[in-house]
């Protein structure tokens, strides 16, 4: 995207009271995000927008440099991704609430959306670590991207196994890239930029407060195919994330804990409820997940490209049925060049057919899926 429409979106993630759901109403009123930043008052009001936003909006227009946000971005080695960018996470894409803009220091790459979120308590006992570290490195080790918040106890260490692993990892702040908290975690952070991404909703300068975490942590589930929670107590933060998983479709795994300590109170509820599946290993996730060949696949995906087509089709492919017209519509290509191209990328086994003209990316085990 072209800074001319950044820097409003910019400009909208920094005013208060515009969240995805009120931008995306201006968007259908305006058009664009650049006439509905310059809209008069009359025009907002007829939008849907209340006294408090129009005002938080009309001083945010008075107040803010636009080009001076981009600027400090930039030196600060921050990328901002809106809804109309191609790398903005396509699982992310399709919450309920996606981030009108995620800022990212480090990188998100298309095989991150194998990832899987592994949360739990900020004061876990020796068992939480040990099985926070275990399942992390794990995954990592089986090429799943491991996200968390960065957060002290099993966040923290679900982040340095991932690292210890050779693995990627991101992590998702409730608060601006530039408001690393902890602030003991600030090196983690740095450690995580350069093997993942660190992301936020946040503009520079939003402090940690409590009520941002809570948002957070439907980013945290909204990147991953599912939310694993090691330990967490009965008012623990990381049964949020697991509610927003549920919330948004996506697995739920809980490891059990001894019914006589309070730090798995939450855990064991979890599973006892059935809203969550029994992990004692990464077997189990991967199972579920049908993802015990994915670091065979993402080798795979590096070299079997021979040209241009089936490289473009397969950055569009995933574990999620995608239609031919699909697929022609966003590569821009011929549906005739788009149904060669992925005869051939079917014949080498890389993906195959899983309804009327719609195809995945292959996997070990075979599901079967019910396409309309």
């Amino acid at each position: 995207m072209g800074s001319s429409q950044l820097r409003y979106w910019v400009g909208f993630s920094i005013v208060p009271q515009i969240g995805p759901a009120r931008l995306r109403g201006l968007l259908q009123h305006f058009g664009s995000v650049e006439a509905a930043w310059h809209a008069d008052s009359r025009a907002l009001q007829a939008a849907g927008l209340d006294r408090r936003a129009l005002g938080n909006l009309l001083a945010a227009r008075r107040a803010l440099d636009l080009d001076r946000e981009l600027e400090r971005l930039q030196r600060a080695g921050v990328t901002a991704l809106t809804w109309d960018d191609a790398a903005y996470p396509p699982r992310l894409r399709e919450i309920g609430a996606p981030p009108l803009v995620l800022y990212v220091r480090g990188a998100l790459l298309p095989d991150d959306e194998w990832a899987v979120a592994v949360v739990g308590t900020r004061h876990p006992s020796a068992y939480g670590l040990e099985m926070a570290r275990q399942l992390a490195g794990d995954l990592a080790r089986s090429r799943i991207t491991v996200v968390s918040g960065l957060a002290r106890g099993v966040d923290s260490e679900a982040h340095h196994a991932a690292l210890a692993a050779g693995g990627r990892t991101i992590a998702v702040l409730g608060s601006g890239l530039d408001r690393i908290y902890p602030p003991e975690n600030t090196d983690l952070a740095r450690q995580v930029a350069g093997s993942g991404a660190v992301v936020s909703e946040y503009p520079f300068g939003t402090r940690p407060e409590a009520g941002n975490f809570p948002a957070r942590n439907r980013i945290i589930s909204g990147l991953t195919l599912g939310t694993l929670v090691v330990e967490a107590g009965e008012t623990s933060g990381a049964l949020i994330t697991a509610h927003c998983a549920l919330e948004q479709c996506r697995e739920t795994f809980a490891v059990p804990g001894s019914a006589l300590s309070r730090r798995s109170v939450g855990t064991n509820r979890l599973l006892q409820r059935g809203e969550a599946k029994l992990v004692t290993q990464v077997q189990d996730i991967l199972e579920e997940l049908n993802l015990t060949m994915l670091a065979q696949q993402a080798e795979v995906r590096q070299v079997v490209p021979e040209n241009d087509v089936e490289a473009q089709l397969l950055a569009h492919l995933s574990t999620e049925p995608a239609h031919i017209d699909d697929l022609s519509r966003s590569t821009q290509l011929p549906v005739a060049q788009v149904s060669s191209a992925l005869s051939l990328l079917e014949l080498k086994g890389v993906i195959h057919r899983v309804g009327a003209m719609s195809y995945v990316l292959t996997r070990e085990t075979r599901v079967s899926y019910h396409v309309e």
